[in-house]
């Protein structure tokens, strides 16, 4: 049995977990989310918590009793927090902004790169080169996060890219010019 399964995922108040037919909803202040689970697992809302049990005494079903707790955990921080993480644009004119429902950056290529946004999340690009994005679904934000980064990832001598807020790039010493 999965030690992450065990937990009880407890709701807060304002947030309804329903359960029908191997689908999972959760709705919440921020919006609704859905989640079909397998045939190994059990969810049940016992009051105020949601309880996962395993079905059969199986490999994936361990596997899949952990998964589908964090993911219900994951669906309901999201629908009453959410969830955001921010990038950082370094380097000489780099920059980012909105437009209606693309978000266009330069990144010190001949063209700009123009990125439409999906449904559910939102974007704030400030002009000291930040970029937040949230929205109510973990997965969504991450993706979306991780395209964005992969346009123009950070470079170790200059710094010059995008990366994460809380990320750390080791930089290294360049070519000394001694003959």
């Amino acid at each position: 049995m999965s030690k992450v399964g065990k937990l009880p995922v407890a709701i807060p108040a304002g947030v309804t977990v329903t359960v029908a037919n191997n689908l999972v909803s959760v709705k919440g202040p921020k919006g609704e989310l859905k989640q079909d689970f397998s045939n190994n697992v059990k969810v049940e809302v016992k009051g105020t918590e949601v309880v996962l049990t395993t079905a059969n005494d199986t490999k994936q079903a361990n596997a899949d009793h952990g998964l589908y707790r964090a993911l219900i955990a994951n669906m309901i921080k999201g629908v009453s927090e959410g969830y955001s993480k921010t990038l950082i644009i370094t380097g000489v004119g780099f920059r980012a902004e909105v437009k209606g429902k693309e978000l266009v950056m330069n990144l010190g290529y001949s063209s700009d790169y123009i990125v439409i946004i999906p449904d559910g999340l939102t974007i704030v690009a400030t002009p000291d080169g930040k970029v937040t994005v949230s929205g109510i679904s973990k997965q969504l934000v991450g993706e979306f996060c991780s395209q964005i980064r992969k346009l123009r990832k950070p470079e170790p001598y200059k710094g010059k890219g995008i990366r994460y807020e809380n990320e750390v790039i080791r930089r290294k010493v360049g070519k000394t010019g001694v003959k």
